[in-house]
């Protein structure tokens, strides 16, 4: 569970084109006040502790930041803040330093790849992404480099960009980041559909690059994989929230926490541009059914990477309708292809090739029926120790790679390949 304060809700010092946050800025709800006192109190309520969100959270003054930061610090022995990195000061890194503050920034590349963060102009734009790029470079020379999230859309990840964006990534592991978050594109509306998001293939490259890339990089590596790596072999435990059953209306995963201490979901979710109240309880409609519902009907009927997926997350559904599977499902069910045959490749035994998929998914459906949401961890870990482990023999093992490989051949024949320059 992660606790996201939010004193400004999505005031922002950017005007980034695709951010999923800008229904509600363009319904004008937009905080300028917050109470320090409140928000504490539902810090406290919610258990902590707590990451500074936005919008941007640097806008708020220093004196209020360090209040807020000594008392996390004196209360759960540590911070964290997600910002865009563009107002990160002196003042500010010895805040960091001070309160234990764990950073993550928000950045897609160097120079007209950052151009989608826009600033109000171009000099103003490239001006914001050379202060973010030196506020991260300052960190990791300073000892405590900051997690990255990478947002792939037109501006950083068409195919005569990705060659600039691996080279990015690659220097950044030279100045010590260790971490980088991919993020597919948000779409909110038609004109960041026409302006911002790759096509399905340009989204697959860059993944399958990224893939790639993971290989040759020593030790800098990227969350989304090491996730689905986990998801196939039914271990759900501390991966991103996007694998686990989100119900938009409690997002349980996320307990957002406004600037007058009132309770929100996650934004993603947010398509109205309003914060409805979070309920109290959970329920599980969307899985429910999508795991009846044709695949060509939105749903995820008959998808033997259900258990891993989901359907995805419910702020990147068909249409903007949460009941719908993500519109990324092609993207998802390629990478998932790629990483499967690697584990059997390996002799690791996917559960999406597993006999018991098919009673633990009936498992599934019984708790969600009953508002109770399993860790998957748990119930492979009960089948496992109820009998011996179930490992493929060599010619079923080389049975499965080759079927999974043919289908991922098939797709190659089909799609112009992508490879890392």
């Amino acid at each position: 569970m992660t606790v996201e304060l939010r004193p400004f809700g999505v005031a922002c010092n950017l005007r980034c084109g695709y951010c999923y946050q800008n229904p509600q800025r363009d319904s004008g709800n937009v905080r300028v006040s917050y109470d320090l006192d409140r928000m504490k109190r539902s810090v406290i309520e919610e258990g902590g502790p707590f990451s500074l969100f936005g919008g941007e959270p640097l806008l708020m003054p220093l004196k209020d930041l360090e209040e807020l930061w000594a008392w996390g610090f004196e209360q759960f022995g540590q911070n964290a803040v997600q910002t865009n990195g563009t107002l990160i000061t002196d003042k500010h890194v010895a805040l960091f330093r001070r309160f234990n503050v764990r950073v993550g920034i928000s950045l897609d590349g160097p120079g007209e790849l950052n151009d989608a963060r826009w600033h109000g102009s171009l000099e103003k734009t490239r001006t914001s992404t050379k202060r973010a790029h030196e506020a991260l470079t300052r960190l990791c020379r300073e000892g405590a480099p900051p997690s990255l999230i990478v947002t792939l859309h037109r501006s950083n990840a068409t195919r005569e960009r990705l060659p600039i964006l691996y080279d990015w990534v690659r220097n950044l592991q030279l100045v010590g980041i260790r971490s980088i978050r991919l993020h597919l594109l948000e779409v909110e509306d038609e004109f960041v559909q026409k302006s911002h998001a790759l096509t399905t293939e340009e989204n697959i490259g860059a993944l399958l690059g990224f893939l790639a890339l993971e290989k040759e990089l020593k030790t800098l590596r990227f969350d989304l994989f090491a996730d689905m790596r986990k998801m196939l072999l039914g271990d759900d435990r501390r991966v991103a929230c996007v694998w686990t059953s989100c119900d938009p209306y409690t997002t349980r995963a996320v307990r957002g926490i406004e600037g007058h201490g009132q309770r929100s979901n996650c934004g993603r979710t947010n398509k109205d541009g309003i914060d409805f109240v979070k309920s109290d309880q959970s329920s599980f409609e969307r899985y429910l059914a999508l795991y009846q519902t044709p695949q060509e009907k939105g749903g995820c009927c008959g998808c033997k990477y259900f258990l891993m997926c989901k359907g995805q997350c419910p702020g990147t559904a068909i249409e903007g309708d949460w009941r719908n599977r993500t519109e990324h499902c092609d993207v998802w069910k390629t990478l998932y292809r790629v990483l499967e045959a690697e584990l059997v490749k390996s002799g690791r035994l996917p559960l999406s090739q597993s006999s018991d998929r098919s009673r633990i998914e009936r498992e599934f459906v019984t708790a969600w029926e009953t508002g109770r949401n399993p860790s998957m961890f748990h119930i492979v870990h009960a089948t496992r120790v109820s009998k011996s482990r179930q490992i493929p023999s060599n010619a079923e093992r080389a049975e499965m790679f080759s079927t999974i490989e043919d289908q991922l051949l098939e797709w190659e024949r089909s799609e112009p390949s992508i490879g890392i320059p």
